[in-house]
């Protein structure tokens, strides 16, 4: 007799409890109850009133829900208005604004890329960016993390079209893919160059603009960069900016942008309410930078594995899988939220908790944070 035709579940489900990779959600109440250094909310806004408000008045005045596809009827002033914004902060001619980074990263990889292209991948990079160059049907190539020549002799073996794409700032150590010479390596070969800065915009550049206004790249002929509102501007939603032809491509050619219903009015109203505050307060992103090296600085000075951040995630390795799950939940039990990575979530193999610095945060917290993680710490043997 045959099996039942989800019994394969079953297995797989013993298998990940045999693996300790078990995932579990926790809904968490609106009132905090920890002290939060999980969420991505970098300047502290998804609460901020000016943001709330905006998101508020945007419901109001367009409804709960964008009613369609950007190409129907999802489209609104609002989220040109976002777009124009966008462009304009981050030193870009044109942007697109999709229902979340996820998305925008599969847009520009499919849209950019496809049958007889290469695509030049960092090992580091984001799930999202993986599964766009399986879709893309481009010949991927993989290579090493933050190695500009092992990117400059995949392009010079290819010799063809050719798009590189790397995170700015890598979600597991917080470490910084070097832009300025991955973008001389694309200038030599002829190459794109598509860069997600999720973990950049608001953090790094001046006032926050990005990774890729730090390193001078911003606006280039020959450079995209994706981007998530869900981070820094505490919203949700994610962007693609870049030459005003790619993004009036990508509104012909990104199937996630012509078959998906376009962003919540709430979510982009809140992104550009977040937007603007910003602008206004370009000190939070100094802010982000000095919480994380002083994260990490007391850390380390405790004896902690901690890796040097280069924008606002702090990476503190773990002994093992099982060490960083206990370490995790014990945190938790003390009143202190964290993020935990392990295999297969993370390229190395190194299991490690995740801390995530926010322009909030006061000297007292991050101060509680550090003797919670000391005391919980795992032994190592």
């Amino acid at each position: 007799m045959p099996s039942a035709p989800f019994d394969w579940i079953d297995d797989a489900a013993r298998r990940r409890a045999a693996d300790g990779l078990v995932r579990v959600l926790r809904p968490r109440p609106a009132e905090p109850e920890l002290l939060d250094l999980a969420s991505n909310d970098y300047l502290g806004l998804t609460r901020h009133p000016e943001v709330t408000g905006a998101a508020a008045g945007a419901a109001r005045r367009w409804g709960g829900g964008a009613t369609g596809s950007r190409l129907v009827t999802g489209s609104t002033t609002l989220h040109a208005e976002l777009e124009r914004e966008l462009a304009e902060f981050c030193g870009f001619e044109a942007a697109l604004v999709f229902s979340s980074g996820y998305a925008a990263n599969l847009a520009a990889l499919t849209a950019l890329a496809g049958r007889g292209s290469l695509i030049v991948s960092d090992a580091g990079n984001h799930a999202s960016i993986v599964d766009g160059c399986r879709l893309s049907r481009a010949e991927t190539s993989v290579v090493p993390h933050a190695d500009p020549g092992a990117v400059r002799k995949t392009l010079r073996a290819h010799g063809g079209r050719a798009l590189v794409v790397t995170d700015s700032v890598f979600s597991v150590d917080g470490d910084a893919a070097p832009l300025p010479r991955l973008a001389e390596a694309c200038r030599a070969q002829g190459a794109a160059l598509l860069v997600d800065d999720a973990h950049g915009l608001g953090v790094l550049g001046p006032g926050g603009r990005g990774a890729l206004a730090a390193a001078g790249i911003a606006g280039d002929g020959g450079t995209v960069a994706t981007l998530t509102l869900s981070k820094s501007l505490g919203s949700q939603g994610g962007a693609v900016l870049g030459p005003s032809r790619v993004i009036e491509h990508l509104v012909n050619a990104a199937r996630t942008f012509i078959f998906d219903t376009g962003l919540a009015p709430a979510a982009a109203g809140a992104a550009l309410g977040a937007l603007r505050l910003l602008r206004r307060e370009p000190e939070r992103a100094d802010r982000a930078r000095a919480v994380a090296t002083g994260l990490y600085e007391r850390l380390d000075a405790v004896g902690l594995r901690a890796v040097r951040p280069d924008a606002a995630v702090v990476s503190v390795r773990a002994p093992s899988a099982e060490a960083a799950v206990r370490w995790a939940a014990d945190c938790r039990g003390a009143g202190l939220a964290v993020g935990c990575f392990r295999p297969p979530s993370v390229p190395d193999g190194v299991s490690r908790l995740r801390l995530t610095a926010r322009a909030d945060l006061t000297e007292e917290q991050i101060a509680a944070a550090v003797e919670t993680l000391r005391r919980t710490a795992p032994a190592v043997s």
